[in-house]
């Protein structure tokens, strides 16, 4: 596996985790560093621009396309990390006007 995965330098996500991602809470360290450590390259072969070469790249490539679950750990860290940017925050806020030719509904009779 040393073959596999190789990059020239660190992945960073300053989009959606600035902080990075062992300070942001949703990773173990152990993910946090693999991510750092392979995310380029994951990113690569997601996308189709990194040819797989190893048997494990290979496996990985199948994974992003759906053709069968995550197995490994590694790919079991892009799933959370894919799924963690895709999903969109809900914000929900209570609002309303308060009008005052209400009133009379509430008068003591």
């Amino acid at each position: 596996m040393a073959e596999s995965f190789s990059v020239t330098r660190r992945f960073f996500d300053d989009k959606n985790y600035p902080r990075g991602f062992s300070r942001h809470g949703d990773y173990t360290i152990k993910e946090s560093q693999a991510l750092e450590q392979y995310g380029q390259a994951f990113k690569a072969l997601d996308s189709g621009e990194r040819t797989p070469v190893t048997k494990e790249e290979k496996d990985f490539v199948a994974f992003c396309r759906g053709e069968r679950q995550p197995e490994t750990f590694l790919e079991k860290t892009w799933h959370k990390y894919r799924s963690r940017i895709s999903t969109t925050k809900r914000v929900y806020t209570l609002s309303g006007v308060v009008g005052t030719d209400n009133l009379d509904d509430f008068s003591a009779e």
